[in-house]
């Protein structure tokens, strides 16, 4: 009998792209392969690559080149690479890294595992069964694919093109999958979340799905909301989410910006005043909402007094968690054809000063919770310190709690907050 061929795989990017990775991984379960973390022992590598902002195509290049050099060397038989970049610049790729077998795009999960397996799939096969890489108290679920928003410095759409929704039922089911094979917390994620469903013949919306999320098994505690678009968060939206007992009171909105002006050239369809009221409304119909946002410093033509409106903004709203961009060009979009007149320089001092604020108005809020019991559910456990997440705080990007003692993954409990600094609570269990 013939050894079994080893894969590995490397996922690059955004969540969006490890589900990616996930049903790749789910397509080739059944397969003549197995899956290997260690890239010198593999037949097979397969890179998903991440073409969003230049650090991250930088990042997608250089592994890509390393995994060329395992080629030439003649440990590895095969590469294969999928994914933004490879959806966006396949023939420079291809010119560049001959190395490369075969390049695919972010959704041709079929045509991958058909190229390395040999196997075909009918277009009526189901979709593959995900294999979770996440811990399995928690899972993303992607709920649209692609995006219709034309927001001027984004090459999203570019890569993976205009927004397509699933239907609920089929929602419905892989969360239900999820939730069979222990997922306790479900993160809701699209390009769009709030944009889910506009493109049915039958519209549909994210209050839909919220309410069918309502409707699973009480083993699913948590569902978190990721990447709403302030212009596209309807008043259904925020009801459903206030009447909810598994939405947690966490929206990541990301607002880009405060100043009118640079809003308007970014094309995000709101005013700073229509935020605000989008903000109002969230605090009013869900009391106790921590919100997470983005912003982008030194788009083209920001000036001083631009930048000042956004900390005046940050200041104001204090938003619980605040994650900066500074603005990177990108080929094709709408802002490319504007002059970046922003020095490099100037960008990353507007990134400090506005860290600077972010992390006083940070350090304030989680001292004024040293005191308090918080439900949290635990990611890591070593044998003297665990280490969770309030429902305030998704995986990686937001605060995290450090618990005292010993317990297990995938637990919730409640905690006793008895310090906290900028980013960190700290905490012991209470009996």
């Amino acid at each position: 009998m013939s050894e079994q061929k080893k894969l590995h795989l490397i996922s690059l990017g955004c969540a969006k792209n490890l589900v990616d990775s996930e049903i790749l991984l789910g397509g080739l379960k059944q397969s003549k392969f197995n899956i290997t973390h260690d890239p010198t022992v593999a037949n097979t590598i397969v890179v998903n690559t991440c073409g969003f902002l230049d650090m991250a195509r930088e990042e997608s290049v250089e592994t890509i080149l390393q995994a060329a050099e395992l080629k030439r060397k003649g440990i590895l038989d095969q590469l294969v690479v999928m994914g933004c970049l490879s959806e966006r610049y396949p023939h420079e790729l291809a010119k560049e890294i001959p190395e490369v077998d075969r390049f695919f795009g972010s959704n041709d999960h079929r045509q991958i595992v058909s190229f390395i397996t040999g196997k075909t799939f009918s277009r009526d096969d189901p979709l593959f069964l995900r294999s979770i890489l996440t811990p399995k108290h928690y899972a993303y679920l992607k709920i649209a694919e692609g995006c219709d928003n034309g927001c001027s410095f984004c090459s999203i759409p570019l890569m993976r093109g205009l927004q397509k929704s699933r239907p609920i039922s089929s929602i419905i089911d892989e969360a239900e999958r999820l939730i069979s094979i222990g997922t306790k917390e479900l993160l809701l994620i699209a390009q769009d979340t709030t944009t889910y469903g506009w493109d049915f013949r039958d519209k549909q919306s994210l209050a839909d799905l919220i309410l069918a999320l309502e409707e699973t098994s009480d083993d699913l505690e948590w569902v978190r909301i990721h990447y709403a678009h302030p212009a596209h968060l309807s008043q259904s939206i925020i009801d459903a989410m206030g009447s909810s007992s598994k939405i947690c009171k966490y929206l990541d909105m990301p607002v880009q910006h405060a100043s009118n002006s640079i809003l308007k050239s970014m094309r995000r369809g709101l005013n700073q005043d229509g935020i605000r009221k989008k903000i109002d409304s969230l605090r009013k119909h869900v009391p106790g909402i921590h919100l997470r946002t983005t912003v982008i410093v030194g788009y083209p033509g920001e000036t001083e007094d631009h930048f000042k409106e956004l900390c005046d903004f940050a200041e104001d709203i204090r938003f619980d968690r605040l994650g900066i961009f500074t603005y990177s060009e990108e080929e094709g979009t709408l802002a490319a054809d504007l002059s970046d007149d922003v020095p490099r320089g100037v960008k990353d001092e507007r990134k400090a000063v506005l860290q600077d604020i972010q992390a006083g108005i940070s350090f304030e809020n989680n001292q004024s919770l040293v005191g308090k019991t918080l439900k949290v559910i635990v990611d890591e456990a070593g044998e003297e310190v665990a280490v969770g997440r309030t429902e305030y705080d998704s995986v990686e990007v937001d605060n995290i709690v450090k618990i005292e003692g010993k317990t297990e993954p995938g637990t919730f409990m409640n905690v006793k907050i008895t310090s906290a600094n900028e980013f960190e609570l700290i905490g012991s269990p209470k009996r």
